[in-house]
């Protein structure tokens, strides 16, 4: 960004909006805007979730609730204090495509609230200090995705499995090995018992156009699902055609 300094002071720009940019950016650029002021769009209710991956993490750990906060950015990682921030309910579906798009919805419109508040003079700041213990915003810090964060690791339970699956959907998708074969899996449920820990990760049968999976307790139910070198299948017509080959 420090290549672009120039040109954008010669824009003499009254703010700054920053809106998906996962690094960080220099305290010379944010002392450029004439209002002193550069505001961040983030998809989650910080201080909790900061960093690169806040939807695909706060779906993985199985939250129940969400939301955007508008932050005016100091040089840390999304520590700059609050402007705007709303909740809102995750649904017990809701995969991180969805969530996206909701969220850019309420983004876009609370970064428009917060720039009129910003030219009436009557915005208001709030320090994130002390909104949430240490210990759970260290917990919650996200990284940038690697390819093993989205493997699925059959020990787990069948709850957590499906928190997965919902986090990287639709891309880059959850990952996993079923029956000798490489999947992505687009959709998957728990299912409770019967349970066998002990055949994690075999194939446990097939229901309606779901094919069963043993989790370390319950199964999961794989609904929607890419083999190699095909498109999208429910997971049914997938244990079917391993069947097939054997």
């Amino acid at each position: 960004m420090r290549d672009i300094a120039e040109e954008l002071r010669s824009l003499e720009p009254d703010l700054f909006v920053v809106v998906s940019y996962g690094k960080i950016v220099p305290a010379s650029m944010l002392a450029i805007p004439k209002t002193g002021v550069a505001l961040n769009v983030h998809p989650s209710l910080l201080p909790l979730y900061r960093g690169a991956t806040p939807l695909q993490s706060v779906l993985r750990d199985g939250r129940s609730e969400s939301g955007v906060t508008i932050i005016a950015m100091d040089e840390g990682m999304d520590t700059g204090d609050i402007v705007l921030q709303e909740k809102t309910p995750i649904g017990p579906d809701e995969t991180c495509g969805e969530l996206h798009d909701r969220l850019a919805r309420t983004g876009a419109r609370l970064l428009g609230d917060a720039l009129d508040a910003l030219a009436s003079g009557t915005l208001e700041r709030r320090p994130q200090a002390g909104l949430a213990p240490e210990s759970e915003i260290a917990a919650t810090l996200t990284h940038p995705l690697r390819k093993d964060d989205t493997v699925l690791d059959w020990h787990l339970s069948a709850g957590q499995l499906a928190a997965r699956v919902r986090a990287f959907a639709p891309q880059p998708a959850a990952r996993a090995t079923v029956g000798g074969s490489a999947l992505k899996v687009l959709q998957a449920r728990a299912c409770g018992e019967p349970s066998d820990p002990a055949r994690a990760g075999e194939i446990a049968g097939i229901e309606g156009d779901a094919v069963l999976v043993y989790a370390g307790s319950g199964r999961l139910a794989l609904e929607r699902v890419i083999p190699p070198n095909r498109g999208a299948i429910d997971g049914a017509a997938f244990a079917r055609s391993l069947q097939r080959v054997k």
